[in-house]
């Protein structure tokens, strides 16, 4: 799907360990890991990134200042009372995430794992929403989320005092809160606001695609503004801030933040796209067109037979059957190659054969994300294709799929 920073915007799965990708290679793990494992809320694993010790520490230091100027008998003391308040941001941060989580099941899309980060939260959604309504309220619920936590820390605010150590936590809470809400709903993927966007483009148009890039180049747009405005309206004090010398520690600070926000938003943006246009292209990937013609040959025939009557039948694949013709095994392209030229009139195919399973036996009509959920449940180089009548039709080989795949992704980047 997609990736978010501070917000709860979903981002589609990357590799994982334990399946394979179309070349054989290994591409999704039964654990998707991503750093350590906090628990399993409605059973989708939340982990946090290591990245997140380190802006953890950072958040420290900066609100460790703030409580050191505002409360300044604190102490050494204030830095622990800082630390509390980097972990209930994240805490906040989580909220928002699981508000996501908890949409996405409602509506039957499973979840991955949410990762806590450098800035923020990623929920890893691994369907797309079916409809622009859904795909609306599933990116909204994460900013009402912070919007409701940034009100509930405002009444507990108005039952302390401002000026102890529960009223400054409680209005970093809500003020940051509040921040995150405000950032989400900028209407620029890869941002909550931006798949807002694309489902009131995509309910306009009838197009997915069209939303997608309309959002995508907004979110480039933003990533401009954020990279020249946000050191802008820090320098002038806009933010609240005293006007401070360009050349200050602040300044450069202010600088590297925005930079990094712009870098995170365009690459989001881009990445966007990028799935966009190889969704648009899945239904391309069809078994009965990427399948290779196949002809059947007995356990016991020589491979060199075996290649001379493929050679003649205008076939690029073996199917091992029995007595009977039915299928018990397919030859491996590679195991073929690997065999010398003056060896292949003693080599029988039965040796060069991967034994057939259910799973490697696949519909000719299958195409899309059913035919590479298909190949992801069941990892081999090669499966055979049949008909709906048990015939077979074919050898269809991951690397085939694969390179259909690099092809559709090598499409011009719509615009």
């Amino acid at each position: 799907m997609k990736e978010d920073d501070e917000s709860g915007e979903s981002r589609r799965p990357r590799p994982r360990k334990g399946d394979q990708a179309p070349g054989g290679r290994p591409a999704r793990p039964a654990d998707p890991g991503g750093g350590i494992l906090m628990g399993r809320p409605f059973g989708v694993p939340v982990y946090v990134a290591p990245s997140w010790f380190l802006v953890a520490a950072l958040i420290t230091w900066i609100f460790g200042g703030q409580l050191g100027r505002v409360l300044p008998e604190l102490g050494a003391v204030r830095y622990a009372i800082a630390l509390f308040f980097a972990v209930a941001f994240y805490g906040s941060v989580l909220v928002h995430e699981l508000a996501h989580t908890v949409a996405a099941l409602r509506f039957k899309l499973p979840v991955r794992r949410i990762q806590l980060q450098f800035f923020g939260g990623v929920s890893e959604i691994e369907k797309e929403s079916e409809t622009p309504g859904r795909e609306f309220v599933l990116a909204f619920v994460g900013p009402l989320l912070s919007l409701v936590l940034s009100g509930l820390f405002y009444l507990g605010l108005l039952a302390v005092d401002p000026g102890s150590v529960p009223g400054v936590l409680l209005a970093g809470l809500m003020i940051s809160n509040l921040i995150v809400a405000a950032f989400n709903l900028l209407p620029g993927l890869p941002l909550d606001g931006g798949r807002m966007l694309r489902a009131v483009v995509w309910k306009i148009t009838g197009k997915p695609m069209s939303g997608t890039v309309a959002a995508a180049w907004v979110g480039r747009a933003l990533a401009v503004a954020v990279l020249i405005g946000l050191p802008l309206l820090t320098q002038t004090g806009a933010l609240g801030n005293a006007n401070r010398d360009i050349g200050g520690f602040e300044t450069v600070t202010d600088a590297l933040l925005a930079a990094v926000l712009a870098a995170i938003i365009w690459t989001g943006a881009g990445n966007s796209l990028r799935m966009a246009r190889l969704r648009e292209h899945l239904p391309e990937l069809q078994a009965r067109v990427l399948t290779r013609r196949a002809v059947p040959v007995e356990a016991t025939t020589p491979l060199s037979e075996a290649l001379r009557r493929a050679n003649e039948a205008g076939a690029r694949a073996l199917v091992v059957v029995d007595g009977h013709g039915d299928p018990t095994g397919v030859v491996r392209e590679t195991a073929i190659v690997g065999v010398p030229q003056h060896r292949r009139p003693w080599v029988a195919v039965s040796g060069l054969a991967q034994d057939l399973n259910e799973g490697m036996k696949v519909p000719a009509d299958l195409a899309g994300e059913a035919l590479l959920d298909r190949l992801r449940a069941s990892p081999a180089t090669e499966y055979l294709v049949i008909e709906e009548t048990g015939e077979i039709y074919g050898v269809l080989s991951t690397a085939d799929v694969e390179r259909a795949f690099v092809a559709a992704m090598a499409r011009p980047e719509p615009h």
